[in-house]
């Protein structure tokens, strides 16, 4: 059976609308394979080429210092595609995130993405959480996720926090526990599965005989109806 690989991505901005001139400031994502991270991420600070606004950096803390000296969009567009390319992209809100990368991509002659083939949590948790507070950290109470190193909006920390919902909104980490499915090490090579080893023969008595001898007056005490009585002759 293939291996399934998805990218679990965040993206931060300078405002609400490509459209209105808001450009990309941060790109984040992390590589999971067959549900598992694999320590690959993509992480990347872009340069807006515009003064970042205040409403914006007090939600994610990126100022017009931090970009200064970060590549544009079209210096780093590719190497994004090329850490995505064939894996099936997981976001959070994803309407929102693939109208900001297609209007970049597409500013730069890039290749654009397909919504379509995009696995959008917060149109699954609304389906199955109606009426429910289903905002990434509405859906972290939800399931008891750490949130406590996100003092702010971070688009690498937002998706390794996503990723910890996605895994929540597929059954669960318990689900994916078993011993006949092996894992992957920490520089993504796979691991042999786990078998656990069998017992040579079957398990020694460990009684004594002084136990032996009070177990048999214990039952010879409760008469000859004693269900062990009944199950000895049987």
């Amino acid at each position: 059976m293939a291996d399934t690989r998805e990218i679990v991505m965040d993206t931060e901005t300078t405002g609400l609308d490509p459209a209105n001139g808001d450009r990309i400031v941060e790109i984040g994502a992390l590589e999971l394979v067959n549900q598992v991270p694999t320590g690959r991420t993509y992480h990347q600070y872009i340069n807006p080429r515009m003064a970042m606004p205040a409403e914006a950096q007090a939600i994610h803390g990126i100022s017009d210092e931090d970009l200064a000296d970060k590549p544009f969009f079209e210096d780093v567009g590719q190497a994004f595609l090329d850490f995505i390319e064939g894996g099936t992209l997981v976001i959070h809100n994803a309407p929102f995130d693939i109208r900001f990368l297609n209007a970049e991509l597409g500013r730069f002659g890039l290749k654009t993405l397909t919504l379509a083939d995009v696995v959008d949590t917060l149109q699954i948790a609304r389906k199955r959480f109606p009426g429910a507070q289903n905002s990434l950290d509405g859906l972290c109470r939800r399931f008891g996720i750490d949130t406590s190193k996100r003092v702010k909006h971070g688009a690498l920390l937002d998706s390794e926090i996503l990723a910890d919902v996605w895994l929540e909104l597929c059954g669960g980490r318990q689900s994916r526990l078993t011993m006949d499915v092996a894992g992957r090490g920490d520089n993504g090579e796979p691991l042999e599965a786990y078998t656990a080893p069998r017992r040579p023969g079957p398990r020694p008595v460990l009684l004594t005989d002084a136990e032996r001898e009070r177990h048999a007056a214990f039952i010879a005490e409760m008469g000859d109806k004693a269900l062990w009585v009944k199950d000895a002759s049987a």
